[in-house]
């Protein structure tokens, strides 16, 4: 592998702006019919066999007249835009474990599904379980309805699927990694080495049960003519908290500062609202993600609900040496240590689709 030192802008659909995609549609799929009819009877199947969420494969679900879309999707996340989101099933008539199994036979066929917790769960929730604000040092992001900074989370693929939207608010927002780096090459360029420096981020803030208090790595990987990278200011911030992690210099800091702007200028972010069934499918080493603050309904059974999966997609995509939190992250099968009946997560999808409500409390 070659990593690139010549720090050029990068080019192509990856580096992209908010204010230009908002005027089109091409981020959009919308299922056909026949598509749409394929995912119901293939979800329903899924459904009633209840396999195991650990061991299931995208063989056991096979898809044939979404093939073609299922191939069209990849790219788009592969060596595209980066993401996609993806229109039209009838989630109103559904219940939420047909949803659920729709969404988990999609994840099998673009990637491979990864534990998004140390418990094991391999569908996780962004739902309010709390009135806690991001000024609290105790707060779980996806638990509470304030707005997030744009971070990358823990795999190849993040994708979420909407449930049920809020009352107002909650929009999905996406900015391109490459255009972050773009305008820092453009502003800072004397910044722009330190995105390639080995940072300490918090893993015990993001999993209460993370075997460690932090893990490493850089922000840019540039190797082999690809461009990924990886964020999140509030993570690298209160790693500085940890003994043992180094301090950051001032031109670290600055440059995390100067990402932070970057995305929230006019026109750099692309927004989107969720509406019922909507799937979004990210690559994360091409954007990274956030939401606006929100208001729920007040019964929770209407409240802002999303499903989320995290993929491992094996495409051959050349990274830095341990890029990212994906070499941290243990693979489906694996479970805590010690082993105990009462200690592991959601393996079947009816009752993985239900919220553990008790989290972020």
């Amino acid at each position: 592998m070659t990593t690139t030192t010549d720090l050029a802008p990068v080019g192509g659909p990856l580096a992209w702006r908010g204010d230009e995609l908002a005027t089109s549609t091409e981020w959009v799929y919308v299922l056909s019919d026949a598509e749409r009819t394929e995912l119901e009877e293939v979800g329903r199947r899924f459904l009633n066999d209840d396999p195991d969420l650990r061991t299931v494969t995208a063989a056991d679900y096979p898809l044939d007249v979404c093939v073609p879309a299922v191939e069209r999707w990849g790219a788009d996340m592969d060596t595209g835009r980066g993401f996609v989101l993806i229109r039209g099933l009838r989630t109103h008539e559904y219940s939420d474990a047909l949803s659920g199994s729709i969404f988990f036979v999609i994840g099998l066929h673009l990637g491979v599904p990864m534990r998004q917790n140390e418990l094991g769960d391999l569908i996780d929730h962004i739902i309010a379980t709390s009135n806690k604000t991001m000024d609290d040092p105790t707060a779980l992001p996806s638990r509470i309805r304030d707005k997030l900074v744009f971070h990358s989370d823990s795999s190849d693929v993040v994708s979420l699927m909407c449930l049920r939207p809020s009352k107002s608010g909650g929009a999905s927002s996406l900015v391109s990694g490459a255009t972050i780096y773009n305008e820092i090459l453009r502003r800072r360029p004397d910044l722009a080495p330190r995105l390639f420096d080995e940072f300490h981020w918090d893993w015990k803030k993001q999993d209460p049960d993370a075997p460690a208090m932090t893990y490493t790595s850089p922000m840019v990987s540039y190797v082999d003519g690809v461009f990924s990278f990886y964020a999140g200011s509030s993570m690298i911030f209160s790693a500085q908290a940890y003994p043992g992690v180094p301090a950051l210099t001032q031109d670290q800091i600055d440059v995390i500062n100067l990402v932070d702007e970057i995305t929230y200028e006019p026109g750099v972010a692309l927004d989107m609202d969720f509406q019922p069934g909507d799937m979004q499918w990210l690559l994360n080493y091409a954007a990274l993600h956030s939401r606006t603050e929100f208001v729920d309904y007040p019964e929770i059974q209407r409240r802002r609900h999303l499903l989320r999966l995290w993929l491992k997609r094996d495409v051959g995509r050349p990274l830095a040496p341990g890029f990212g939190k994906n070499a941290v992250v243990k693979d489906r099968t694996s479970t805590r240590e010690p082993d105990t009946a009462d200690d592991r997560g959601n393996f079947h999808v009816a009752q993985a689709v239900i919220p553990r409500l008790e989290w972020g409390n």
